[in-house]
């Protein structure tokens, strides 16, 4: 393609008033790109946006529908959600992580974005002098911004420098001061694609207890560090989880990436029983109910929401049932992110490109949904911008709390080999431009 001119590309950011690349969010970027296609003439490789490139599982198409025309769109759903997916939720959670948490303990949410949102805001409010969430980064953007959407203060701790035994003293360094409320991390993790180790878990979870920090634990990509197979369930081996080592957690789960049903904003926040029920003097004066568990769903999600959509709901406890009893095997579904992560990388390592996290302890991190590259000693703004001018979008690892310089990969939407021939040869325009 035809490559666009620096004059170009800052135009069309001053157009949607981006002063740093940095700072902007996901959806200004995929704006940018947009602009800049038609400007071309040209379709984009989009690297930035985490839509889903596989089909919707039937199993939840199938159920939505049934639903609707039973006629649940004329109905209100029940704030607490229907009860077959609070009990799906609770029996998949048992099927693939090993965990026991009651049906009432599952509460549907719009998508986890809302989840996480509703779980940090009733989480600064749950203690004086706890208003401080800390991010293990590098982590999904949109979260950073809630917190500071919400005023909540933040701690950033870049795991980049302080895997395995050194990650004890640097989270104790920041958990001491007794302000932390709460700890937020995806895992695997977007954009790195790291899965925090057994013992990195058992260190979060030992802290939490300690000082009194409940985690919040996405569980976006839940199963797909391809790299162990997860896909039976009621046996071993179990999905990873901070909730084998402590009560104070909240578990985010979506239907988005693991049944490819992104469209629907759908997810369930998944408390432990201890959290739930946990009572504090705040929410009793405030929402007039003393426990964390119903100040979070009535307090908090009926004032935001008034409940998930009916029918989704539906779809998603199908489809988690239908993974119970083994006639869904979402994990093998998604096993194709990583044959795109793999041809993806070898193409970037082709041009010159380094892979920025690439170490998961000693072992080298999976093939999976993100990975981060650099290129020599550009910086991740550079970089940013060096791809946009050759049809390649993606965004700057800053923009997720990352201290390090490069950019996320996103492999969702390279679907088809016009796409990877097209990522190829940008590529080699690139760095032959360089």
């Amino acid at each position: 393609m035809k490559t666009i001119t620096k004059a170009q590309l800052e135009q069309a950011l001053r157009h949607f008033d981006i002063e740093d690349v940095n700072c902007a969010t996901i959806r200004q970027i995929c704006a940018v790109a947009a602009l800049l296609e038609s400007i071309s003439g040209e379709k984009f490789v989009h690297l930035e946006l985490g839509n889903p490139g596989l089909a919707a599982e039937h199993a939840g198409i199938d159920a939505q529908c049934e639903a609707l025309q039973r006629g649940v769109p004329n109905q209100y759903p029940n704030i607490i959600g229907v009860p077959a997916l609070k009990q799906n939720g609770s029996d998949f959670i048992k099927a693939f992580l090993d965990i026991n948490i009651p049906a009432r303990c599952i509460i549907p949410t719009v998508g986890s974005m809302l989840g996480s949102f509703a779980s940090m805001m009733i989480l600064g409010q749950r203690l004086p002098g706890k208003d401080t969430m800390l991010f293990l980064d590098p982590g999904f953007p949109a979260q950073h911004h809630q917190a500071k959407l919400l005023g909540l203060n933040t701690v950033s701790v870049d795991i980049y420098n302080y895997r395995g035994a050194l990650l004890y003293d640097r989270l104790e360094q920041e958990l001491k001061s007794g302000r932390i409320t709460g700890i937020i991390y995806s895992n695997p993790n977007n954009p790195a694609w790291t899965n925090l180790t057994e013992d990195e878990l058992l260190t979060i979870g030992t802290l939490a207890t300690k000082y009194d920090a409940i985690v919040i634990e996405d569980l976006a990509y839940l199963g797909m560090d391809f790299r162990t197979d997860y896909s039976e369930p009621y046996h071993k081996p179990y999905i990873p989880t901070v909730a084998r080592y402590t009560n104070n957690y909240i578990l985010l789960l979506s239907s988005s990436k693991i049944f490819s049903y992104a469209g629907e904003r759908i997810a369930i926040c998944c408390l432990s029983e201890s959290v739930a029920d946990r009572r504090y003097e705040y929410f009793e004066k405030f929402y007039d109910m003393p426990t964390l568990g119903d100040s979070l769903v009535h307090g908090v999600l009926y004032t935001i929401s008034t409940g998930a959509s009916h029918s989704a709901q539906y779809a998603f406890s199908a489809m988690l049932r239908a993974a119970v009893e083994g006639k869904l095997d979402f994990v093998h579904h998604t096993k194709e992110y990583g044959h795109r992560a793999a041809q993806a990388k070898e193409i970037f390592r082709r041009h010159g490109f380094h892979l920025v996290y690439e170490k998961d302890g000693e072992a080298p991190i999976g093939d999976g949904f993100f990975f981060t590259v650099g290129y020599h000693d550009m910086t991740g703004p550079e970089l940013n911008k060096e791809l946009l001018r050759h049809g390649i979008a993606t965004i700057p690892l800053k923009s997720t709390g990352s201290k390090q310089e490069g950019v996320r990969v996103t492999v969702s939407m390279l679907c088809d080999e016009d796409t990877f021939r097209a990522l190829d040869e940008r590529l080699g325009q690139m760095t032959n431009d360089k």
